[in-house]
């Protein structure tokens, strides 16, 4: 036999499939935030019922509200911050596992004191989608990388249009303690599947956690969220929202002057004050703000009694179906997202997702009287968020570092936070003042409305003008300069070692 002849090439094996776990890994995240968005907004169809089934006032009731509002604000940065250092998906299991037990607090009690309490556990879930996000950049390849964290930016709107009907449909027809034993059984389910599911991502930022930063944090958000939240029933004038405004004022100085002094800071704030992240930040607040104004409007327009001439007396099951079409839209979308930010970049997603929500507006001021009009404006204005949360993410991760991403994303969940909570009380200021009386009570007037989306719309706009100066490099270079970052990080610690 002649030894030297060529041995013809094996034929190639074909790939392995990825394990199941590994398969399931974005379905299981995106089950998480939907179940956190899902349980953020189950209680507000029981909110007109609880004054009578607790026996508190109204503003008491109010805080189930702000109560979780406030919790998620303050916990999301500090739980991304932790999850950089000690493990994402430890940290997104323990925050799931603290949402769950709240749920199951809720079904066990009917005092107000234990239900607000509960609430507030609750609010530790508003982690969730920072945590994933970050857990995606780790595990995922490139290729699945955008469409995996656009799936998962858009859980947010697909979870609150799910939760209401869902809750609506639990109160009307069982006893209201069911929906949050259902709730608690789903969030048994997330913890288990997050565990076995979710691989612990290796890349950490190892250091001391800045217990101080996250307690001045901590105090200036409650006081800031805290005067936004109540201005309207305390007074904008009054003593006690002032108050708090100069409070948190005065924190939020100290903890800036703070974070910059420290060595291993809660929020790296010469990172945040980049034009890359700075600006993306800011394009958070303003497309949270023109998000949030079309559920709260919607919802209300909606139930008006048909007395007021534009109202159409819908129950709170067929409102909560007004606004599904728009979640639906949010699901399909999450790929469209992804691909215009492969193409054009995520800066023109941002851009052109927060124009679509102005046009949404725009047509919810030509016609608010047709249910069908109706649902197509709310429906424009969930693609243009869709188009816009999906690329706020990607903003992020192309521009910070691997070892920050979590805390990154927080910061920009956040952000958005403190759009919506804006938004809530800049709607009821302007529906407050634009009343008249139908059957002995004062309701918004139709033109309050109009002047609630013009506002909203104003802001869409206002967001994407500042997308639009987010500076931009295509995909190509977004990519090679988060790279970079990384890499510089990883030289440094190796330097530090």
């Amino acid at each position: 036999m002649d030894q030297s002849a060529p041995i013809p090439p094996s034929p190639r094996a074909p790939a392995a499939a990825p394990p199941l776990r590994q398969r399931l890994t974005v379905p299981v995240l995106a089950s998480g935030g939907i179940l956190m968005a899902v349980m953020q907004t189950v209680v507000v169809p029981l909110l007109p019922d609880l004054p009578r089934l607790t026996g508190a006032s109204a503003a008491t009731v109010s805080w189930l509200v702000t109560a979780t509002l406030l919790s998620g604000a303050v916990l999301t940065p500090v739980l991304g911050r932790a999850g950089d250092m000690y493990g994402k998906r430890r940290v997104l299991t323990t925050a799931l596992a603290l949402m769950t037990v709240g749920s199951v607090l809720c079904a066990l009690s009917s005092d107000i004191r234990v239900l607000i309490a509960a609430r507030a556990l609750q609010g530790a879930a508003a982690s969730v989608v920072p945590l994933s996000i970050s857990i995606l950049r780790d595990e995922l390849p490139p290729e699945r990388r955008g469409s995996a964290v656009a799936l998962m930016s858009a859980t947010v709107g697909i979870g609150a249009a799910l939760g209401l009907p869902l809750a609506a449909l639990v109160v009307q027809y069982a006893d209201w303690h069911t929906m949050f034993w259902l709730t608690s059984a789903l969030g048994a389910a997330g913890v288990t599947a997050t565990w076995w599911a979710v691989k612990e991502p290796p890349v950490r930022e190892p250091g001391r956690f800045d217990t101080l930063g996250a307690l001045g944090l901590a105090a200036g958000l409650v006081c800031l969220l805290l005067g936004v939240s109540q201005g309207g029933t305390w007074g904008w004038g009054s003593a006690r929202v002032l108050g708090l405004f100069a409070g948190a004022v005065v924190v939020l100085a100290l903890w800036w002057w703070q974070q910059l002094r420290t060595e291993r800071p809660l929020v790296d704030l010469r990172l945040v004050t980049r034009p890359r992240v700075g600006l993306s930040h800011v394009a958070a607040t303003l497309t949270g703000f023109a998000f949030y104004a079309n559920s709260l409007v919607t919802a209300q327009l909606v139930q008006a009694p048909k007395a007021t001439g534009y109202g159409l007396g819908l129950s709170i099951v067929a409102t909560g179906l007004c606004l599904l079409p728009g979640g639906v839209t949010m699901l399909l979308f999450s790929p469209l997202s992804a691909r215009i930010s492969a193409a054009r970049g995520p800066r023109v997603t941002l851009a052109l997702g927060a124009a679509v929500i102005a046009c949404g507006y725009a047509v919810r001021i030509a016609d608010s009287r047709d249910l069908w009009m109706i649902i197509l404006g709310a429906t424009v204005v969930a693609t243009g968020t869709t188009l816009a949360y999906s690329a706020l993410p990607t903003l992020i991760l192309r521009a910070v570092p691997a070892g920050q991403t979590a805390s990154a994303n927080g910061v920009n969940v956040l952000m958005r936070t403190i759009g919506q909570a804006t938004s809530s009380a800049a709607v009821a200021a302007v529906l407050v003042h634009h009343t008249s009386p139908v059957g002995g009570v004062a309701v918004p007037t139709l033109h309050g409305y109009l002047l609630a989306f013009a506002m909203a719309g104003a802001v869409a706009l206002a967001a994407c003008a500042a997308a639009l100066t987010i500076p931009g490099d295509g995909p190509a270079g977004g990519t090679r300069r988060a790279r970079g970052a990384t890499r510089g990080t990883r030289d440094e610690a190796m330097e530090g070692a």
